[in-house]
């Protein structure tokens, strides 16, 4: 990748917060400004420098190489351009994303794509709690844009889901597509426990469930017209999520607790039990 660079001289002795470092906020500065941006969450004060080599080239692309999970905020706020980060990221990757295009080779911790509105993030390990997910105090969570796990996610992926697609290639934790409000939300392994709990509206499509809630109701087969459609959007950006969708057309309506508006779709024959 070529643009501008940043090589983690050591790992970090406290939390940084990492959000100034995307291209529109870099767009302009030279190398000795870029240097001197506070990181620092603590008292003792910590500067891109103080982190960082830095290697100057175009700012519409931006690589750091080397994680830690004390990296917060990794591409938050981020409007345009490329940023890729070689290796872990701590809290909130990717909050209110407004554009571009965010990957991150490692796994990331709690609240990733938490508000994203737009843009993409990929995600090249394990993803944290509540992906997608409102702050406290928020009414809903992920808005639009797209993300996508290569792993596993854990407890209340996608809750309160408002817009956007997210694809998990892995397992997820308890209470997947938890609130959500509407979106798309595909697990491609097998989901954790009450999926789907209290959704009102949206798309749940799962490889595999242990068991349903009582309050969604079988209601005949998905249209095979739409999951073609689906499919076919999802082949370049995941092929494993487009063969998923392809061969689920067993169609769950609910949660009936809620609106009951949102649909679980599963591969035939869905033999489940309901708790």
């Amino acid at each position: 990748m070529s643009g501008l660079r940043f090589e983690l001289r050591h790992p970090p002795d406290m939390r940084l917060d990492l959000s100034p470092l995307v291209p529109d906020r870099l767009a302009g500065m030279d190398r000795a400004a870029i240097e001197r941006i506070e990181l620092g969450t603590k008292r003792m004060s910590r500067r891109v420098g103080d982190v960082f080599g830095v290697h100057t080239a175009d700012c519409e692309c931006i690589a750091i190489e080397g994680g830690s999970p004390r990296f917060d905020w990794v591409g938050a706020g981020m409007r345009s351009g490329e940023l890729v980060l070689d290796g872990e990221a701590g809290l909130y990757a990717g909050r209110q994303m407004a554009g571009g295009r965010l990957r991150i080779s490692g796994r990331v911790a709690g609240w990733a794509a938490s508000g994203l509105r737009d843009g993409t993030l990929e995600i090249g390990g394990d993803a944290g709690p509540f992906l997608g997910g409102p702050l406290a105090g928020e009414r809903a969570g992920m808005a639009g844009g797209t993300v996508l796990v290569r792993g596993s996610a854990a407890e209340r992926a996608g809750d309160c889901l408002r817009r956007g697609l997210i694809v998990i290639e892995g397992r997820a934790g308890p209470h997947p597509g938890s609130r959500m409000l509407a979106g798309t939300l595909i697990i491609c392994g097998t989901a954790g426990a009450s999926p789907g709990y209290l959704m009102r509206r949206g798309t749940l499509v799962l490889g595999a469930a242990k068991a349903l809630l009582p309050t969604f109701v079988p209601a005949g087969e998905a249209g095979g017209a739409f999951r073609r459609l689906l499919a076919g959007a999802l082949t370049a950006l995941s092929p494993r999520a487009a063969r998923l969708v392809a061969r689920a057309p067993d169609r769950f309506m609910g949660d009936m607790a809620s609106l009951g508006k949102g649909e679980i779709l599963l591969p035939a024959p869905a033999t489940l039990r309901f708790r």
